[in-house]
């Protein structure tokens, strides 16, 4: 069984997992925010929705470039069944992360509180029942605070349309808040959107759509060097060549995708589900195909074995179930809202992949090892030494990797209120550039040409153990066929016996 086996089905079980997130999952917000019933949660003393979070840039000089936070239709509804009596105001609270500590206070060094407490009150600082608020010394007139409330008999109760325009760039959250326990059951509906001065596209994400741009371009580049080279020597490609081949389409499509995905985002304030759906699942074949590829390669199949053997199910189920925890993971990221997974959902989710990652990686080294060893022992230097260079790229991107990783964790840990938001879209980006950089080296080990079959395995015994066949990748000068003989070997040399000596040497080999 050979290893394109291994993902023939791929497409069709991703299409159709794929297809059923977007068909079951509802639409997908992020600069434009919708609010469809969302209810009050309890926080402390307080009742909160958390309405948004985004990195928003300044205003540039250019008035059609502003940015700003706009109310549209902001509605709170409460049951028939608590609407006979008037209630304490309903509060729209926006505020720039460094001015968080002036949302809330405590009295005499107590638990801090949202709501104005009896203690509080006392000191005059607060009127009871209120959201405890002041104006921030570095930015004067915020945070922003207004609100709503309902009167006698009033079932819903609606806060004017407003636009807050944005002097300042930073990470601002978007809050509603009452402190009324007698409002159970209340819930929100509306939207609010948020504009940065390029597009509709998160502070944080923003530079993520020129990234994209970049990658598709150095993409293409390697595309034409690749599909040229295959062009041109396409009698000699070799499995592993059209695996190769596979991986660079499928990372050309993704890019492109993730570029068109910010785009149209960044355009409308709505994220495209159906076009972030087909970015991740090609993102999702893309690591899972380059996955199994670089294993079976570390196996030796196709150079010093013809078949995976028993391995060939074992290998696609890794695949498979790779494919699967990633597909989900990455769907769940990118077309769910993350703010509303909580840190033990989101683990849920992580944890599967981040094992099989580890599987994979200590599956490939043990296998490289071995095939090093059957290399050496075979004396194909040629061969050898292809595979050490490989040998040494893997290393480096998992100490890389392992050094990244260790980078990421320190920033998220010590990053909570997402200050450092500008400088976020370096995590994703840098998988990017570090998965594209090995495949780069693969590519330049493996590229097509005049000699690739003399590295795929052949059963030839005589070719295993020739060094000079094995130590430049220079096609050889052509070796006289066995048909054709030299002048001396065209004349007979006559023994004693009248017997040609080529007669004899026929008569020793039979």
């Amino acid at each position: 069984m050979s290893m394109p086996w291994l993902f023939q089905s791929i497409p069709a079980l991703l299409l159709a997992l794929s297809l059923l997130f977007a068909l079951s999952s509802p639409s997908v917000e992020a600069s434009v925010h919708l609010y469809a019933g969302e209810k009050f949660v309890t926080k402390g003393n307080a009742f909160v929705v958390h309405a948004g979070s985004e990195g928003i840039y300044s205003s540039s000089s250019n008035r059609n470039e502003s940015s700003y936070i706009r109310f549209e239709k902001i509605t709170f509804k409460r049951p028939k069944e608590f609407s006979n009596v008037s209630s304490l105001p309903i509060h729209a609270v926006i505020f720039e992360v460094d001015d968080r500590e002036t949302i809330g206070g405590s009295a005499y060094g107590g638990q801090r509180a949202v709501c104005c407490t009896a203690d509080l009150a006392k000191l005059g600082v607060c009127t009871q029942g209120e959201i405890i608020h002041r104006q921030s010394i570095k930015n004067p007139g915020w945070p922003q605070v207004f609100g709503v409330s309902f009167g006698v008999d009033d079932l819903t109760s609606t806060l004017k349309s407003k636009t807050i325009q944005i002097t300042k760039t930073g990470m601002y959250n978007l809050y509603f808040i009452h402190c009324d326990p007698n409002l159970k059951e209340l819930v929100v509906e509306g939207k609010s959107v948020w504009k940065n001065p390029s597009g509709y596209l998160p502070g944080r994400m923003a530079p993520l759509m020129n990234f994209y741009g970049f990658m598709s371009l150095v993409f293409v580049i390697l595309g034409v060097f690749w599909f040229s080279q295959y062009a041109r020597f396409w009698k000699e490609v070799l499995p592993l060549q059209n695996c190769i081949t596979l991986v660079i389409t499928l990372g050309m499509f993704e890019v492109a995708l993730w570029y068109f995905d910010y785009a149209e985002f960044n355009e409308t304030g709505v994220r495209p589900t159906g076009t972030t759906v087909w970015a991740v699942t090609f993102g999702t074949v893309k690591r899972t195909v380059s996955r199994l590829i670089i294993l079976t390669v570390c196996m030796g199949y196709g150079v010093v074995r013809p078949t995976l053997g028993g391995l060939t199910s074992k290998v696609a189920m890794l695949g498979g179930t790779f494919i699967l925890a990633s597909e989900v993971l990455e769907l769940v990221e990118n077309v769910g809202a993350i703010s509303d997974l909580s840190g033990k959902a989101r683990l849920f989710f992580v944890l599967p992949v981040a094992f099989l990652d580890a599987f994979f990686i200590l599956w490939i080294f043990i296998s490289l090892s071995g095939t090093l060893n059957k290399l050496q022992a075979r004396r194909m230097l040629g061969k050898l030494d292809i595979y050490r260079k490989f040998t040494n790229a893997l290393a480096v991107t998992v100490i890389v990797s392992v050094g990244w990783i260790c980078y990421e964790l320190h920033f998220k840990f010590s990053d909570v209120y997402n200050e450092r938001w500008q400088n976020a879209w370096i995590i994703p980006a840098f998988w990017q550039v570090l998965s594209f950089s090995l495949l780069c080296v693969i590519c330049a080990l493996w590229a097509p040409s005049q000699n690739s079959m003399r590295y795929a395995y052949s059963g030839d015994p005589s070719e295993e153990f020739d060094k000079d066949d094995t130590l430049t990748l220079i096609k050889p000068s052509p070796m006289p066929s066995k048909d054709v003989r030299s002048p001396t070997e065209v004349m007979p040399v006559y023994g004693g016996n009248g017997v040609s000596n080529g007669d004899m040497e026929e008569d020793k080999t039979e």
